[in-house]
């Protein structure tokens, strides 16, 4: 017998109805918090950055490519790592495939790591992806919007925003270096200007993630062990999987 409560498709039923209005409620809530997203005041980035690129180095201006919005996906892997975080090849793969279709949204979207790209392109090809991915090796950009310091997320200068927080709220711990956690943020050109438009990291990124979507409508949830999980998808052993 499952350990869960059982019922009767009738049960089910009206339980299912009443559990769809709360789904409907969160739904419209989502939608006017995309509204409110769209209405944060644009900054303009005065710095232009520099990215080394397979088509030679651009600023962060040129890596639009003739569109007016910009994403870009803070992957995680520094100067010195032999890979890029487990975690962040789990978000590229759900991404990868989305690229295509944002293009055609006037959205160009870019993966950003701070290794050199040598070791970002023979990543990329060992983990088959075809996204579009730069290194900002030797710029200041990872440093204005991805990594931080804990005096930066105590102030509410970096991650989590601490400063429009309650001081009591746990801030979270620091990426595995120490200092880089992966993100998301916005850019908008407009007028030969950048702006940035938004920025989110973490589980602000939770979303994007389409397994996790999956998982949250299984019988058994995320569940509540990650040890091992998520891997790079060539790393699962398959048997093991199966047993």
């Amino acid at each position: 017998m499952p350990e869960s409560n059982v019922g009767t498709r009738e049960e089910w039923l009206a339980a299912r109805v009443e559990l769809l209005e709360r789904e409907k409620e969160l739904t419209r809530r989502s939608d006017e918090l995309a509204r409110q997203r769209r209405e944060l005041p644009w900054v303009r980035v005065e710095e232009e950055y520099g990215f080394e690129t397979d088509e030679g180095t651009k600023t962060l201006a040129e890596l639009f490519d003739g569109r007016s919005q910009l994403l870009v996906f803070h992957l995680m892997f520094g100067p010195d790592d032999a890979a890029a975080c487990p975690g962040c090849s789990y978000m590229a793969d759900h991404v990868d495939g989305a690229v295509i279709h944002l293009n055609h949204r006037d959205v160009t979207f870019v993966a950003a790591s701070r290794a050199p790209l040598e070791k970002l392109d023979a990543y990329r090809r060992r983990m088959g992806w075809s996204l579009p991915w730069v290194s900002s090796f030797g710029s200041d950009f990872n440093t204005d919007f991805a990594l931080f310091t804990d005096e930066q997320r105590r102030t509410g200068s970096g991650y989590n925003f601490a400063s429009s927080r309650r001081a009591d709220l746990r801030i979270a711990p620091a990426a595995p270096d120490g200092e880089e956690l992966h993100g998301l943020s916005a850019f908008a050109f407009e007028d030969g200007a950048v702006y940035h438009t938004y920025s989110c990291y973490d589980r602000g990124t939770d979303v994007l993630h389409g397994t996790w979507q999956l998982l949250d409508r299984t019988p058994k949830g995320r569940g509540g062990d990650f040890e091992g999980w998520p891997r790079r998808h060539d790393e699962y052993d398959l048997q093991e999987e199966r047993s």
